[in-house]
């Protein structure tokens, strides 16, 4: 029935984001996936077409939403610092919440420029690069200092965020409103002193 094509799919996907995250796209192949879940290689080329298509269902799963999220926390409202905070938070509470998928996504951020995981990565990339550049743009009316930085500031506080998170993740640290307050001050006392 449709619960078991719904479980299928939904246990090609966890095994292929542990597999991934664990060892690299590239070096798991189609048949590991699926003796992974248990199911033959034709399960996988129906929900999928391919391991590509496996891995852009992944990233969908959980970047869709990612990026609606951070969406709603690059809205200004004349608070920067405020906004920051909220960034910071979103990635942070994604980082604890999906730590295996977290560090797939931050293997795949520095994969070969033409490699199957940058390309499947680029589309969220860009929109991700756009909301901040666009949150910092609209403080810079506020905030002079700002103006024509914005696409080098959101890069590099995405850049702080990574780091910082994918540290947590490794050393098993919480990633609490400390840790979200000190970054998100460090990186403001760096633009504005």
């Amino acid at each position: 029935g449709i619960i078991a094509v719904m479980e299928t799919r939904s246990a090609i996907l966890h095994s292929a984001c542990l597999l991934f995250s664990q060892r690299g796209y590239d070096a798991v192949g189609v048949q590991e996936l699926v003796d992974a879940v248990g199911v033959a290689k034709p399960s996988l080329y129906h929900h999928f077409g391919s391991k590509q298509g496996v891995l852009e269902a992944l990233l969908a799963m959980y970047l869709k939403p990612f990026n609606l999220k951070l969406a709603e926390r690059c809205v200004y409202h004349q608070d920067i610092v405020l906004s920051l905070e909220g960034v910071a938070r979103t990635f942070f509470e994604f980082a604890q919440l999906e730590p295996l998928f977290f560090r797939l996504w931050m293997t795949m951020r520095l994969a070969p420029a033409q490699s199957v995981p940058f390309e499947a990565l680029s589309p969220y990339a860009q929109v991700q690069q756009q909301l901040l550049s666009t949150l910092f743009a609209n403080a810079a009316l506020q905030h002079g200092n700002l103006r024509d930085k914005q696409d080098m500031l959101a890069l590099s506080f995405s850049g702080l965020l990574y780091i910082y998170a994918t540290q947590a993740i490794q050393t098993r640290r919480k990633m609490d409103e400390t840790m979200v307050y000190r970054i998100v001050h460090q990186f403001m006392y760096g633009i504005f002193s």
